[in-house]
């Protein structure tokens, strides 16, 4: 009787434990979420939202912003993706816009500036933080060739510099796209184009990654590099002997943000990450690299970034940018892409 009595206890106790291990199991998961954050940050994301959740893992495919676009659009119909955290915001409206995220309201998005929240309710999308357009022009390479500093967009078409500008190409990197979105709204439609053909005379490649510019600038490999702000004051910090330009005109700038991906077989994990990208925690995790944030009021000043950055955002019109996209870039690949490097 007594061993009866323990097969028993022995059976029920099997059976609860493999329900605890199947209720772990099934409580945990994996998250496929795709990025265009620089890819030496990943980790320190990923480890930051583990310390509060543990039981996710996040599973990063990364790549420029233009490529990263083009991977969800093509997948539109076989989402691979569960959240996209990290990427332009213009992007974000153009997928919106073809009915591709899941629109979710996270805990806290009242804290959030209202220019880093989608306008619908529930919304469609939520900003992080800001990267801005900046000009790295290294100081050593300068005095070997004798030219002045640019402080403006336009002296990058002077004839002294011709040879020694790189820019990004704005079809694979975001940061290339808002530099031609921004043009377009400071200078006009036809004074935008008639920009870039000036400085095309002085570009000596166009890169596919928005922070290759600024890299090659820091080591010299080209004297001046269009590119963002947050590379810059990262070479910088290096000590790297640039110059971080912000031009007199203004400067165009974009939202990293995030969403979920319409479909995602794992709703519940991926709202959580949700939730946890707009807490004061990876507000100031943003914040350790990014001037720019979605709380303005936790916004501390970042080493090395330029005085006067913020005052010269543009007043950007991220719908005009999303909305003309295509077109944008169909006609700067028809200009320009000749001196695009190899993928």
């Amino acid at each position: 009787m007594k061993v009866a009595t323990f097969i028993r206890h022995g059976v029920a106790a099997t059976a609860a434990a493999g329900l605890l291990a199947a209720s772990a199991g099934l409580s945990a998961a994996t998250l496929t979420v795709y990025t265009a954050v620089e890819a030496e940050d990943l980790k320190n994301y990923a480890a930051r939202f583990n310390e509060d959740h543990p039981d996710i893992e996040i599973k990063w495919v990364r790549d420029s912003t233009g490529i990263v676009t083009a991977k969800l659009l093509a997948e539109k119909d076989n989402p691979k993706a569960d959240v996209i955290w990290g990427l332009a915001a213009t992007s974000l409206l153009l997928m919106k816009s073809e009915g591709m995220l899941h629109p979710y309201k996270p805990k806290g998005v009242e804290r959030l500036d209202p220019k880093f929240v989608d306008k619908d309710d529930p919304p469609a999308w939520t900003g992080m933080d800001a990267w801005v357009a900046s000009i790295c022009v290294n100081t050593v390479e300068q005095g070997t060739h004798g030219f002045a500093t640019p402080t403006s967009w336009k002296d990058l078409t002077k004839p002294e510099y011709k040879g020694h500008v790189a820019m990004p190409n704005p079809n694979s990197s975001g940061t290339g796209f808002l530099d031609v979105s921004s043009w377009l709204q400071m200078f006009g439609e036809d004074g935008g184009w008639q920009f870039m053909d000036a400085l095309h005379e002085n570009i000596s490649h166009y890169t596919h990654s928005g922070s290759k510019p600024c890299k090659q600038a820091a080591r010299g490999e080209v004297p001046i590099g269009v590119s963002f702000a947050y590379r810059g004051a990262k070479s910088k910090a290096k000590g790297a002997p640039i110059d971080i330009i912000v031009p007199s005109e203004g400067v165009g700038w974009d939202m990293e943000a995030t969403a979920i991906v319409k479909g995602t077989k794992n709703l519940e994990a991926a709202q959580t990450l949700v939730d946890w990208s707009i807490t004061e925690k990876a507000n100031r995790m943003y914040n350790e690299v990014y001037a720019v944030i979605a709380m303005p009021e936790l916004a501390k000043p970042v080493e090395h970034y330029p005085e006067g950055l913020v005052e010269a955002m543009i007043d950007n019109d991220f719908e005009f940018a999303a909305n003309n996209r295509k077109r944008i870039l169909a006609e700067w690949q028809k200009r320009y892409d000749s001196k695009s490097e190899a993928k």
